[in-house]
């Protein structure tokens, strides 16, 4: 019998995959957050007094394409079915798409000028916008893929120290490590070129939504073939 993928494995190698990504965005084109936008509006905050010499340009459009992303992921699954199915494969299959671009792009002009970043570090939110909606769509508890605010909240307050429930918490403790994860190896690869740290998150991603298409659908072949026992036909 084959092994299904769970959700769960899946959104954990993207939120791995948004640490990537974000390392990338922060180090190399002029510290964007393309998943985290809280960060993006912090820095805006900042930025607003003056003098700080903090961007306003990349976080600004980053946050404005992030909420088209998710916008456009939230129409396509208006009235998709809970769970995996081919409206999830088709947006992250985008997704990953727009990384190979957006490495594309990097790798042949680099983000030595202004219009290259901000032009990137757009299209990267636009993904991690998209992939966003998707993981709301899936649904999987604590594993948003692009932030683990909420889940180190719930990690802390479920805790021995906190309400002592202990629900969820290797789930919890294993999204704020791959993020972690994601954030090292992203840095590494920044060191070599910034546009190989995105080859190897639209990578993540591809893979990811090549296993959850598959999965899915040897799930619901798996269904269809069962054979329905009626209580006259038990012996």
């Amino acid at each position: 019998m084959r092994r299904h993928v769970t959700p769960l494995g899946l959104m954990l190698a993207l939120t791995f995959s948004t640490g990537i990504v974000d390392a990338v965005g922060y180090l190399r084109l002029d510290q964007v957050f393309a998943g985290n936008m809280t960060g993006n509006v912090v820095i805006l905050g900042m930025a607003t007094i003056g003098e700080t010499g903090l961007p306003v340009l990349g976080p600004a459009m980053a946050l404005v394409f992030f909420l088209v992303g998710a916008a456009a992921g939230g129409r396509v699954l208006r009235a998709a079915a809970p769970g995996w199915g081919g409206r999830c494969t088709a947006l992250l299959g985008g997704v990953g798409l727009v990384l190979v671009a957006a490495a594309v792009l990097l790798a042949a002009a680099g983000p030595g000028t202004e219009a290259v970043r901000t032009i990137a570090a757009s299209a990267l939110a636009l993904a991690m916008g998209t992939q966003a909606a998707t993981a709301r769509h899936l649904a999987v508890k604590d594993v948003t893929t692009v932030v683990v605010t909420s889940t180190l909240t719930g990690l802390a307050a479920d805790s021995r120290l906190g309400a002592a429930r202990g629900q969820g918490a290797g789930r919890r403790a294993a999204a704020v490590a791959l993020i972690i994860a994601g954030a090292v190896v992203g840095a590494a690869l920044c060191l070599v070129h910034a546009g190989l740290g995105i080859a190897a998150a639209a990578l993540v991603v591809l893979t990811v939504t090549v296993l959850g298409h598959t999965s899915a659908r040897s799930a619901e072949r798996t269904r269809t073939l069962e054979p329905i026992t009626s209580p006259t036909s038990r012996s």
